[in-house]
């Protein structure tokens, strides 16, 4: 499967660019840490602080590790646990041995974990404190070896090699070192562009996890292009907040790849990141750079902002031509401060940012723009400054990536997105059905997405397939734009739009601050004066028959999009 891919690739003259131009990914992890040796690198949040020469050091150990007990480039080697310092050292050692990374998700359940380990194949186990309650060493046997991430002790060892190596480790790296660790020590392996560095499974809304196998070069061009993009405006040693999960693709190579080969330093919210946590450690890492998914940076505007402003003062005051350019700048000052006073922008993805929120962050002038991605592609597929935005975009295709909508009128009428180029992975692990269901045999990944492509070449996405319903009359319905105007109405905090029959029905999970104060009934009327609010703004064949009070959360993936499969029936 692999090489018929590698065939398809190189038919294409942008792969042939890439061949001419690729550069060992590894490099830049060796040129940051040579670079940057005396600054610092990695900082789990109110914790520790490890500088870029930490790192080296604590990578140099690992691949001792790893190569006294038997570990052979190539081989599979799985992370699960919370963002922090030390699951950025596993990964970054595994990659640099010449290893596979499996990133896996905290927030699976122990039996995903078993299923992936055992699915992967992988040799040893790095875990985190809070993942290694929800696992079972007996269903993963052929594991060598369990390593406690937060101190990479061992738990578990079945292999007298690796028990061995972690009890001589220090006595090892001195006998190695015995004129200490320095710069010119940092040697890795130099990897190549269709090379294996990771399998990163799925966390999708179908249910159904997938093992992505994503090459160097996908890895190296993302990098490449977010340095190119953001290189000359963020500096090295400035500060990123990494509130993503590093295990998912987006907040892996946006926040923390990209972060750390650039020579920043990199905080890392090792607990639950409620918003009240993220909203002060934006203030007290004051980072540059704002990666984040929507329901992050609406629940910061819509608690923070929108109260203070959503007064008849306020209205009148911006209702005024004069005033309202400065009432507008003190807002736009607030909001910015709110994020540490020193971001460049903020770069929203994993889903749409919602309209209301979204149409109000322009409205004052702060620095949002939102990019399109997908694990397949490592993750991104398109981006633009926000002096570039469109309202409603997604940004522009990235370098190095095509993309085309299978419409017959693309900048009007929706149509599949499909992409091809450097970022699209090399296939589904053990699965060569799955991955030429979402392949061609001109090596365009299908992504199941609906867009349109403007004579501007900005990217509209429009909605799933899977999720588009069929209206009484034919029509097309795409449920998340019924979503957008629902969610910005009196007492939603989320909603999910299905069909019952020929009837579309909203499941709404009311705002749990404001629905105290109100009783059920009164609640249910709340909701159907909404319901005929929202169908006036609606064509007939998308208007909602009911809206359904869901009293808990709506069940999410780790990106915060809704698991909808789970609420069709």
């Amino acid at each position: 499967m692999c090489r018929k891919r590698i065939t398809f690739a190189q038919n294409f003259e942008i792969c042939a660019i890439l061949m001419e131009s690729f550069n060992s990914f590894n490099s830049y992890i060796q040129r940051a840490i040579i670079d940057n040796w005396d600054q610092d690198a990695l900082t789990d949040y109110q914790g520790a602080t490890l500088q870029y020469h930490d790192v080296a050091r604590k990578i140099e150990k690992l691949h001792i590790l790893f190569e006294n007990s038997n570990v052979q480039k190539g081989d599979k080697i799985a992370i699960c646990g919370r963002n922090s310092a030390h699951w950025a050292v596993a990964f970054l050692a595994t990659l640099t041995y010449g290893a596979v990374a499996v990133p896996i998700l905290h927030e699976f359940n122990g039996e995903q974990i078993h299923n992936i380990v055992n699915h992967s194949e992988s040799k040893l186990l790095f875990i985190g404190d809070f993942a290694v309650k929800t696992i079972n060493p007996d269903e993963m046997p052929a594991l060598e070896g369990i390593i406690n991430i937060p101190d990479f002790s061992l738990l578990i060892s079945r292999s007298e090699k690796l028990t061995y190596a972690r009890e001589h480790l220090n006595l090892m790296f001195g006998s190695k070192y015995p004129m200490a660790f320095r710069r010119e020590n940092v040697n890795y392996h130099i990897d190549e562009a269709e090379e294996l560095a990771l399998i990163n499974y799925t966390s999708g809304t179908t249910g159904y996890s997938k093992g992505v196998m994503l090459p160097y070069r996908s890895i190296w061009g993302n990098i490449e292009f977010i340095i190119s993009r953001l290189g000359k405006i963020i500096k090295p040693g400035d500060n990123l907040l990494s509130i993503l999960p590093m295990a998912h693709m987006y907040g892996m190579a946006v926040e923390f790849l990209f972060g750390f080969c650039h020579g920043c330093h990199l905080f890392f919210l090792t607990r639950l990141p409620s918003p009240a946590i993220i909203a002060q450690a934006f203030l007290d890492v004051r980072p540059t750079l704002v990666v984040t998914v929507p329901l992050i940076i609406e629940k910061i505007i819509r608690k923070k902002v929108f109260p203070k402003i959503q007064n008849n003062r306020m209205r009148l005051l911006l209702t005024m031509p004069v005033v309202s350019k400065k009432v507008k700048d003190r807002i736009c000052k607030e909001v910015y401060n709110a994020f540490g006073g020193r971001l460049y922008e903020i770069i929203v993805g994993g889903a749409a940012l919602s309209k209301e929120v979204e149409e109000f962050l322009l409205s004052i002038g702060f620095p949002v723009t939102v990019g399109y991605g997908t694990t397949e592609c490592a993750p991104l597929i398109s981006y633009c400054d926000h002096k570039e935005f469109v309202p409603g975009c997604c940004g522009k295709p990235v370098d190095r990536m095509e993309v085309k909508i299978l419409s017959q009128d693309p900048q009007s009428i929706p149509g599949e997105i499909v992409t091809r180029g450097c970022n699209v992975m090399l296939g589904y692990y053990k699965n060569e059905e799955a991955t030429h269901q979402v392949i061609d045999e001109e090596g365009w990944y299908h992504t199941g997405d609906l867009g349109t492509l403007s004579s501007s070449n900005h990217l509209f996405i429009r909605g799933r397939i899977k999720n588009m319903l069929l209206g009484a009359n034919g029509q097309n319905v795409y449920p998340e734009e019924i979503e957008d105007k629902l969610n910005s109405m009196t007492m939603v905090a989320e909603s999910v739009v299905i069909q019952k029959g020929d009837k579309l029905v909203a499941l709404v999970h009311p705002d749990k601050d404001e629905m105290m104060n109100f009783n059920q009934e009164e609640l249910e009327q709340i909701m159907e004066q909404n319901r005929k609010e929202l169908n006036e703004q609606l064509p007939v064949y998308s208007r909602i028959s009911q809206i359904i009070l869901h009293e808990e959360e709506f069940a999410k993936t780790p990106k915060k999009s809704i698991k909808r499969y789970l609420y069709q029936n």
